[in-house]
């Protein structure tokens, strides 16, 4: 069986290597839609599957990424919300990617894994993020679920994020040499290599890491340290990152380009829908056809930097 890195990284380059993020909250949705439905979780889901029918039918997507803390924040009925985004999400034939952001130690570490990675968990889904900053002992019980009798799921680790208080720890340099980021590739480089003689045929690790373009500085540095790692990649949209960033990052293992407000938000700014938005008469297709259009135009974006670069 193949892991679902492996599938996430051939559906980027069948289908490009968009990942839609719905990370959607209520205020997000103008409120000509919000008031046509019983409650804020009831619209967000309405427009998640909306979002996840278009791009899955016009194939510009590899992959939708879920923020739970949006889900959260909603309560039981917004975390019902969240299991049903992620079924929808599967079931368009998406790879689903739960950005739960994890990391703690010893059974409580075991407890997360079981409860978003196993076989009929309610949370279950196909990969999740993963805060390695208590130590790289919190990362080994979910890599368990990496082995194929586990089903082969997959983990984003964070290495290099998109925000600026990333200097703060990240960027620290080490009285050893080197970066802590770069001790923590290095250590996601290690773990990835233990499933070398278990997964023989794929290219890529299931243990990927979590690398912002919104800096060329680290771009084709860490794309070159560690050729055999999926990325995911945020940053590009709304935080400011540049395609071509993107793209460099996009090289040789490849990677999933992360854009949620610019896709989820994109109908703010539609020119084709100004009067109704002026009118306050905007309906869940209207948006969810601005998400669309979005969405394609981003993934053409990628695409045509990626062909600049010659990749």
């Amino acid at each position: 069986m193949k892991h679902t890195m492996q599938v996430l990284q051939e559906a980027a380059l069948k289908n490009g290597p968009l990942c839609v993020g719905l990370d959607t909250d209520p205020s997000y949705l103008p409120e000509s839609v919000l008031k046509t439905f019983s409650s804020p979780a009831e619209a967000i889901l309405a427009y998640n599957k909306e979002i996840i029918s278009r791009i899955s039918a016009e194939k510009t997507a590899c992959c939708c990424k879920i923020q739970i803390a949006y889900y959260e924040a909603m309560g039981i009925e917004g975390l019902k919300a969240y299991v049903e985004t992620i079924k929808a999400v599967k079931k368009a034939g998406l790879i689903a990617i739960s950005d739960i952001k994890r990391g703690d130690i010893a059974d409580t570490a075991k407890a997360y894994a079981r409860a978003h990675l196993a076989s009929g968990s309610d949370f279950e889904t196909d990969i999740i993020t993963v805060n390695p900053y208590m130590g790289f002992d919190t990362l080994k019980p979910f890599a368990e679920y990496s082995k194929p009798d586990l089903g082969g799921k997959g983990m984003f680790v964070l290495l290099r994020t998109s925000n600026p208080g990333m200097v703060d720890i990240e960027q620290q340099e080490l009285a050893a040499g080197g970066r802590v980021l770069d001790r923590t590739g290095n250590e996601l480089a290690r773990l990835g290599a233990e499933f070398d003689s278990v997964y023989m045929d794929e290219t890529c690790s299931p243990v990927g890491a979590v690398v912002g373009c919104t800096e060329e500085s680290d771009a084709r540095l860490l794309r070159d340290a560690y050729p055999k790692m999926f990325f995911l990649i945020p940053g590009y949209g709304a935080q400011g990152g540049a395609a071509r960033i993107a793209a460099t990052l996009l090289d040789k293992a490849g990677g999933t380009v992360n854009s949620s407000r610019g896709i989820l938000c994109a109908w703010k700014k539609d020119e084709l829908l100004a009067k109704k938005r002026e009118s306050g008469a905007l309906t869940l297709s209207d948006i969810a056809d601005s998400a669309a259009r979005a969405a394609k135009a981003s993934s053409e974006d990628l695409l045509n930097a990626k062909r600049e670069l010659g990749l």
